[in-house]
């Protein structure tokens, strides 16, 4: 039994002291993003346990860590704030409709991200050049900064003369601000130095222990882990292990109405939480040098947050910064995933009070040594070394994460880098001319034929001048799409207008297959390729009986 634990645990103990760090970094981020969202952070906390369990246990990629992102969190803002409305004009007024509106959006989210992973969408993020994954990254890191500078802030509720509530931030000054970056700087220090001294306990971990019991013994008045939840608008951290929400059934009404309402916020929120996911699954990848199923974690995705909907938790993804934490102290296996939200579960029931005292600051300090970590600071360097077309992409898709969001920067940045390469591609296409001593012309293609290099073909040839008989050899060149067909079919015609015959040669199967198809005309033009190997065996296998490599080409 033991040596099965260990093989099933192999770095049993970096992945329990990971989890246990990743945890406390874990807080006060989904707590921000409960605030961002309007919804208790007791609801964020405990989708992050229920994600954050699932997407261990069962991902497709071991080190992990899912929890209420808030990528996914600033989806729900509007929604939230409509579902309220929505619920006044009932016949029987409901308070609080915005929130089961969220649950019913997170389990159809969840439905959606489960058909993804059954329909292997998730195999697409290996599309993503690598010059949006830096720019992502970069992006990401600015964001996860910025939300750290936040916290350098106090939340005041005010109330205005007609009653309206609203929490209003207000920058630290003086000694408390000098107070609070002497501990982040301290918690920097400890993270920085400790691994040159020792690398048998957790920089991370260490630095907040530390950093905390400073704090304590020496009874500073700084922001800590309970105040910064209830300047928040909340009453701490206590809660209950979660439990099926029966609210959400009696509440909710189960018709076409709701379905349309839910449905936009719940495919985007679905499609920025498994873009972030496998972002992050890549980036994992690139650290340890090995290889997760993206289909896998999209399922696990999935059933985390149908999960979390029905628990009464919110939504979330993959998250890049408590992910990075989790790589750099070590968590490699599935048990720092399940040690994160079981030590989350464990802070909510039994020892709120004691997390309840964490400053602040120790956690500021952690992610901005993350922020320091996941930076691609080599993309500085390279900038100048790779093609303009990958530096535009990487510095847009940076700019569009910090302005918009990491969908969007994603989407663009792909759009962009798929432009460009057609682009570049679209000028390769050439034709060598020659004559054979009949007087029969012969284009030689040379490159990919495709939508965007159509003009230029076209451009190649002259049929006003050309003798009587020509001969088009695609030996050397692919024919890649609709188009391409298209504009064989059109040149065909032309030279068949004019009286000319034309012969088409070296044409790969496939091609042949979509030719005849799109007309009979091609029977009689298109020539069996004899005389060259590569496509002959294609198209009569049955003359080469030996195996291929008894040929000699």
């Amino acid at each position: 039994m033991t040596e099965f634990i260990k093989k099933i645990t192999p770095n049993a103990k970096d992945d329990v002291l990971a989890g246990i760090t990743v945890s406390l970094a874990m807080i006060p981020e989904v707590v921000a993003f409960a605030f961002v969202a309007q919804i208790d952070p007791l609801v964020a906390l405990s989708g992050a346990f229920i994600i954050g369990l699932i997407t261990a246990i069962f991902g497709g990629r071991p080190g992990l860590i899912s929890g209420a992102a808030g990528a996914v969190a600033v989806i729900f803002v509007t929604m939230i704030s409509e579902g309220h409305t929505k619920g006044m004009l009932f016949d029987t007024p409901i308070d609080n409709m915005g929130y089961f509106y969220l649950l019913a959006c997170v389990i159809l989210m969840g439905i959606i991200q489960i058909f993804a992973g059954v329909f292997k969408i998730g195999k697409f993020v290996r599309l993503i050049p690598h010059s949006v994954m830096m720019g992502f990254v970069n992006g990401l890191a600015i964001v996860i900064f910025w939300a750290q500078v936040k916290m350098f802030s106090h939340k005041s509720l005010q109330v205005s003369a007609d009653g309206v509530k609203e929490y209003v931030s207000s920058f630290m000054t003086g000694t408390e601000l000098y107070i609070m970056l002497g501990l982040v700087a301290l918690t920097m220090a400890i993270i920085w130095v400790l691994p040159k001294i020792t690398k048998k306990l957790p920089a991370s971990l260490t630095a907040i222990l530390i950093t905390t019991f400073l704090v304590v013994i020496t009874g500073l008045d700084v922001s800590t882990v309970g105040s910064y939840i209830i300047e928040g608008g909340g009453t701490g951290l206590k809660g209950e292990f979660p439990t099926p929400n029966t609210e959400l059934w009696q509440n909710l009404p189960f018709n076409l109405d709701t379905l349309t309402f839910i449905l936009p916020y719940a495919f985007l929120a679905a499609s920025v939480g498994l873009i972030e996911s496998l972002m992050t699954m890549n980036l994992v990848d690139e650290l340890t040098e090995t290889r997760g199923n993206g289909n896998r974690e999209c399922v696990a995705q999935g059933a985390g947050n149908i999960l979390s909907g029905l628990f009464g938790g919110t939504g979330g993804c993959g998250m890049i910064g408590q992910t990075v934490i989790n790589i750099n102290a070590g968590g490699r296996g599935r048990l720092s995933g399940i040690m994160m939200a079981l030590t989350l579960l464990t802070f909510i029931l039994f020892t709120d009070k004691l997390i309840e005292q964490v400053p602040i600051a120790a956690l500021v300090g952690v992610m901005f040594m993350m922020v320091i970590e996941t930076f691609a600071w080599s993309s500085f360097r390279i900038l100048k070394k790779i093609p303009k077309s990958d530096a535009f992409v990487l510095v847009i898709v940076s700019a569009v994460t910090v302005i918009f969001d990491l969908a969007i920067a994603v989407f663009v940045g792909v759009i962009i880098s798929a432009l460009a390469f057609a682009w570049e591609n679209a000028k390769k296409i050439r034709a060598r001319k020659r004559f054979k001593d009949d007087g029969t012309k012969i284009y030689e293609i040379w490159g990919p034929l495709f939508f965007g290099s159509i003009s230029a073909f076209n451009e190649k040839f002259d049929v006003k001048n050309d003798p009587d008989t020509v001969e088009i050899d695609f030996v050397e060149a692919r024919i890649s799409d609709h188009s391409a067909i298209e504009a064989i079919f059109a040149l065909v015609e032309k030279y068949q207008a004019a009286g000319k015959k034309i012969t088409l040669k070296h044409l790969s199967e496939d091609c042949k297959v979509l030719l005849y198809k799109a007309s009979p005309i091609f029977k009689d033009i298109i020539e069996e390729d004899i005389d060259d190997p590569r496509y002959h065996l294609a198209a009569n296998p049955e003359k080469f009986p030996k195996p291929l490599g008894e040929y000699k080409f």
